[in-house]
């Protein structure tokens, strides 16, 4: 429909307020429109959050190292004292060992610099963001990193001794003797470990994408049946053995941070937004 114009002074006097009502009802979008970038910006700025978060790893892998005998100990002890009576692990390689303290090293200073690569990841959507929802960077760094370490946490005490029982028990027979490769064992560790670190970041995820209005508890719901496809599909494609009780350990704990990111799409939803949908 065509706006009618006013011509001569009354005219330019009543666009003149008209501009500063918008001016004045609609700040958060003249923000938000000040702070976008342009494609070439948003790749400067990714590049400068990723050479922080590479230095950030390195300065926690400094500090893994100097932790590492007594770290190395408290994974491979109760692994090893969950084998058969009198049973160890093996290597077979000349430089195996070193290079698992290496990938242990490395995978403390993962945990370690977690934090600072969280706060990177909120540099970066930062400019997109409101000025009131930018005072939010330092709850979303703690709480993304609570979840991190929970899923590390539950991958450590539960998930992998669960699927390494299932394994001793499995290869164990009168003709067989199990003696796991070292080396083997740690790369199954760190996959479940990091995976489940990641798995449990979903609550965060959907805390941002329901802010943005993107989604609503009520979606999720009425989606529900399909979200247990996607699990299964991705409980399988994660798990690092391939095998079913792997699948049940990453598609279980994926199952019930669903559920409960419904009810965190439920609270931080914009109101109204299922009624909209």
């Amino acid at each position: 429909m065509a706006v009618p114009t006013l011509e001569g002074p009354a005219g330019t006097e009543s666009a003149r307020a008209l501009d500063r009502h918008i001016e004045l009802t609609d700040p958060e979008e003249l923000e938000l429109e000040g702070g976008r970038m342009s494609f070439l910006e948003h790749l400067d700025e990714l590049r400068k959050r990723l050479i922080a978060s590479i230095i950030g790893i390195a300065a926690g892998c400094i500090v893994g190292f100097l932790l590492l005998t007594r770290v190395f100990h408290f994974i491979m002890v109760p692994l090893q004292q969950m084998l058969p009576d009198g049973g160890k692990m093996i290597t077979t390689g000349p430089t195996e060992m070193f290079m698992l303290y290496i990938k242990v090293g490395f995978l403390l200073g993962l945990l370690i610099a977690a934090p600072w690569v969280l706060y990177q990841v909120w540099l970066f959507v930062a400019p997109g963001l409101y000025s009131h929802e930018k005072r939010f960077a330092i709850p979303f760094v703690l709480v993304a990193s609570i979840f991190f370490f929970g899923g590390a946490a539950f991958a450590h005490y539960v998930a992998f001794p669960t699927v390494w029982r299932f394994f001793i028990d499995f290869g164990t027979d009168e003709f067989v003797v199990f003696m796991p490769k070292i080396g083997d064992v740690f790369a199954l560790y760190a996959k479940i470990l990091l995976g489940l670190g990641i798995v449990f970041q979903m609550p965060i995820l959907v805390l941002a994408l329901a802010r943005m209005g993107l989604i609503t508890a009520g979606f999720m719901i009425r989606n529900f049946k399909y979200a247990l496809l996607i699990i299964a599909i991705l409980g399988a494609l994660i798990s690092p053995g391939g095998d079913v009780v792997g699948q049940m350990v990453m598609g279980g704990p994926m199952l019930v941070l669903y559920v409960l990111s419904i009810g965190v799409a439920w609270v931080f939803q914009r109101r109204g937004a299922d009624a909209e949908a």
